[in-house]
């Protein structure tokens, strides 16, 4: 701070003293404050006076206040992996549109001109028209019947079965994220109040070994060692602080597109209801797994694929109908002949040769479709592992809770008894350190230990969904 103070000139020295030097910093990152050592000579006083304006402004916004519900709605408005899970499944509906279309009839309007070099005798020379003017006017309605466009049409059904349920994924994977966020932010709020607890605890205890001192009850080593205790508490509120600010700033990045760390959050953190069983557990996998629908859904997509690939084989039948004009004149009746009529066409077509690509469609979508199978195999082991892993780890977090409570009120007791041993006469100063330290790493380890759970459960409910 000496340092510091020593390289810059006395306007930006008067409002270090007057605002602190972490205000200073801020002001220095809206651009207001340059601190380099040139542009921090030429600071002036009204730029310090309009920088303190600004933060006393912002400081009187009311922060938004965010419970773990309102944290998650906002989370899915702005993670991008959700959104792009989301519009691929959007884009697979779409799809799954457009397939059913091509299996219904569709109507084109058809209007065309052809003009035909004539000959002698006022025709055309090209046979294949009507003659020197050809005119176009007419309604289609057409149909294309083919095993390849219904195998096509459930593959995109099954396509959209494995985009909804990733998107499914990518929701309860958004939510074990808020939640370590949130409730990560709030331990860290209640590991800043705990540090500030402990520094005055300490700063207590440091005031009453001097008392002591004084009164010739205790050694001067008593007093060091209390002091020393002090610094690290101190130190300790410091990193909790910074710990508190990164945990603001991680769920910030979360739920705010403009990056707002004016919020404040709820803190719920109870302690929660038993476990379900195992079995209960077990149950809700396999029937809400998400992971599972989707490879369950792509071996089906990958059995849709071989059927167009085989159907390459088989004919295709096209039917059309025509209703309209197709005259040398534009015109409805022409010479007492009436030129509105219709025309139909069947087209039969049937696949002969095509250097084996059809085989080799073929055998791709076997390959595909093995590999499908393979994937659900792995995933419902896979699924198997974690549930037991989750289940676990969320049922002994759960089991912990109750024991890391009672610790942290019996270390609260056991700091204010050894305090009064020790004013007393009858504990040592290492009781004292010891004793402070312990009701600091209890309450810690208590909140840990609820976040840990929350954070399991959520792990959990990947699997199984909400119990």
């Amino acid at each position: 701070m000496v340092e510091f103070m020593s390289n810059v000139d006395f306007n930006v020295r008067k409002c270090v003293l007057r605002m602190g030097l972490v205000p200073v910093l801020r002001l220095a990152a809206l651009g207001i404050f340059n601190l380099t050592p040139a542009a921090l000579a030429q600071t002036t006083d009204a730029q310090i006076v309009a920088g303190n304006n600004d933060i006393q402004a912002a400081s009187t916004t009311a922060p938004l206040t965010m419970t773990l519900q309102d944290a998650l709605e906002r989370a899915r408005k702005n993670n991008p992996e959700y959104r792009s899970a989301l519009t691929e499944f959007g884009r697979a509906k779409e799809n799954r549109v457009q397939s059913r279309a091509a299996l219904l009839p569709n109507v084109n309007y058809n209007a065309a001109f052809n003009y035909t070099q004539g000959n002698a005798a006022a025709s055309g020379r090209f046979i294949a028209n009507n003659g020197v003017h050809e005119y176009v006017s007419q309604g289609n309605v057409h149909e294309a019947i083919s095993l390849e466009n219904v195998a096509e049409y459930r593959r995109t059904l099954a396509t959209e079965a494995v985009a909804r349920a990733r998107s499914e994924i990518a929701a309860r994977g958004l939510v074990v994220t808020v939640v370590h966020a949130y409730y990560g932010f709030v331990v860290a709020e209640r590991k800043y109040a705990t540090a500030q607890n402990a520094s005055r605890e300490a700063q207590r205890f440091f005031d009453i070994s001097q008392k002591l001192e004084h009164g010739g009850e205790v050694a001067h080593s008593d007093v060091i060692k209390a002091q020393i205790q002090q610094q690290q508490k101190q130190r300790d509120l410091q990193e909790a602080e910074l710990e508190m600010n990164r945990s603001r700033v991680e769920l910030a990045v979360l739920v705010f597109p403009d990056f707002n760390e004016n919020f404040a959050v709820v803190d719920d953190l109870q302690m929660p209801e038993p476990m379900p069983a195992f079995g209960e557990a077990q149950a809700a996998a396999a029937s809400k797994n998400p992971g599972l629908r989707a490879a369950l859904a792509a071996l089906n997509e990958a059995n849709q694929e071989v059927k167009i690939a085989w159907n390459g084989f088989l004919p295709a039948l096209d039917l059309d109908y025509f209703y309209g004009i197709d005259a040398n004149r534009f015109t409805v009746e022409s010479d007492g002949v009436r030129n509105l009529g219709y025309a139909a066409t069947a087209t039969l077509q049937f696949p002969v040769w095509n250097w084996g690509a059809s085989r080799s469609r073929v055998r791709q979508a076997d390959l595909r479709r093995e590999q499908a199978r393979v994937e659900l195999s792995a995933t419902q082991r896979q699924m198997l592992a974690n549930l037991q892993t989750f289940y676990g780890e969320a049922q002994t977090a759960r089991s912990e809770l109750e024991s890391l409570s009672q610790s942290a009120e019996l270390a609260a007791e056991s700091l204010r008894l050894i305090t009064l041993r020790y004013q007393a006469g009858e504990a040592l100063v290492l009781e004292v350190v010891d004793a402070q330290n312990t009701l600091t790493q209890a309450w810690n380890a208590f909140n840990d230990g609820q976040v840990r759970f929350r954070v399991a459960l959520a792990n959990l409910q990947t699997l199984t969904g909400n119990f």
